[in-house]
This record gives C-alpha cells, sequence and structure tokens, in this order.
C-alpha cells in the first residue's frame, strides 16, 4: 500500500468542492446527504475508509438515523472506526434533534389535528425498541400540559388498567386527552387489541368526564389516528 492510499482517509485529500464542511457553508446543511452530516461530527475516517465512506458504513450497519438513534451507546462504539468520543458527538447530534422537535415554537399552542399530536411524540417515539403507551394531556383550549408515558409493553385491553390511563389528567385537572403509542415494527396499522383498548378509554373517559380526543399509532415515518378511521370510537 502507498503511502498516498494509507492517507486517503483524510478529509482534506478530498477537493475543495466535495469536502462536507465547504458544501455546508456554501450550500446550508439541507444541501448534504446523512452521511456528509455525519463526516462532519466524525471529522476523520478510518485507514482505507474517509469520514464520509464511514458515515456510510455507520448508517448501513445501524439502519439509518433511526437505527443511530435506537442504539445503545456501546453498540455505536463497536463500530469499527468509532469509539467512546466519536459514539458520544454522534448520540449527543441525535439527541438534541430529538430535543429540537419538542422544543418547536410551532407545537407550543393548541392541538388542532392528529398530525399536531403526532409531532409532539413522533421523533422519540418511532426511535424505541419496545412498545410503550403515552398519555398526551391538554387543557380546556388543546394545548399541551403534559405527557405521560404510562406503559411498556404489548398492549392489551385485559392487560393496561384503563383507570391508569386518566391518573395524571385527574391530577392536573386535564380536560382532555390522546393517547399514543408505537409500533417497533414500523407499521402503524392499529391491531384488534389497539381497538379494544381505545373502545374501553372511550369509554372509561366519559365517566370520568374527561374525554379521549384520539389514539394514535406511531410507525416509522408515518402515524394513524383511529379516531380518523373510526376504530374504538361510536
Amino acid at each position: 500500500m502507498t503511502r498516498e492510499s494509507r492517507a486517503s482517509y483524510r478529509i482534506k485529500d478530498l477537493s475543495v468542492d466535495e469536502r462536507p464542511r465547504e458544501r455546508l457553508e456554501r450550500n446550508g446543511p439541507e444541501g448534504l446527504s446523512k452521511a456528509e452530516l455525519l463526516a462532519i461530527l466524525l471529522r476523520v475516517g478510518v485507514e482505507g475508509e474517509n469520514s464520509i465512506q464511514l458515515g456510510e458504513r455507520i448508517l448501513f450497519e445501524l439502519g439509518g438515523l433511526r437505527g443511530i438513534q435506537r442504539a445503545s451507546f456501546a453498540e455505536v462504539c463497536n463500530i469499527h472506526g468509532l469509539g467512546p468520543a466519536k459514539a458520544a458527538q454522534i448520540k449527543a447530534a441525535i439527541e438534541l434533534g430529538r430535543r429540537l422537535t419538542l422544543e418547536a415554537p410551532e407545537l407550543s399552542g393548541a392541538i388542532s389535528s392528529p398530525a399536531d399530536a403526532a409531532e409532539l411524540v413522533r421523533y422519540e417515539m418511532q426511535g424505541l425498541v419496545q412498545e410503550q403507551l403515552w398519555v398526551i394531556l391538554l387543557d380546556t383550549r388543546n394545548r399541551k400540559i403534559w405527557i405521560d408515558k404510562v406503559y411498556t409493553g404489548s398492549l392489551n385491553a385485559s392487560m393496561v388498567r384503563v383507570g391508569e390511563l386518566f391518573r395524571a389528567a385527574i391530577q392536573r385537572s386535564a380536560a382532555s386527552i390522546i393517547l399514543v403509542h408505537n409500533h417497533p415494527s414500523g407499521d402503524p396499522s392499529p391491531s384488534p387489541e389497539d381497538v379494544s383498548l381505545t373502545r374501553a378509554a372511550v369509554e372509561a373517559g366519559k365517566l370520568m368526564d374527561v374525554e379521549v380526543l384520539d389514539h394514535l399509532v406511531i410507525g416509522h415515518g408515518k402515524f394513524v389516528s383511529m379516531k380518523e378511521k373510526s376504530l374504538g370510537f361510536a
């Protein structure tokens, strides 16, 4: 192997027009691929791979950005060419993206559609490796009060205590709630168990004077509103 080929992993060996940082400065971050954005965090590659190629391999081995989000810190560290420092940079960047969605100013007002509610939780929920059920608490003007993370595990109306879905709503004087859970498979199609649980929650909400506005199922890049599908709602 020649000296030139051994050094080919360095970003500075790329032409100026191909370097990610220069391209970001010139075109903005939206003009870069996911691998190029990772390359900026990585700075250098490994022998035989520049940082862009390393970024491409990380995305492939972990299953894209969603896979990086789901992967544990140790799993990211174990990728050849990484280590604790680079893994920490990557996981920190993913977490900043998650927190940005939670602070989005357009979501600070009233929730007026299923899409508004889904956007509150989509980024975090689609990265979960287990099924979880959350409850979004709303005030009388449909503004978010709190998100209560109630349950982890396969949803089943006979296993989930329906009254537990309303505990935080009663404590915080919420006017209404939206149920939301994820399907780690990525397919948001509601199951019969989802419909059964929704029906039970809607009936319980009438008794407790806390309206169940919707039940959303979050998949990979998409969601289903069970209210829009008339599943579990009379």
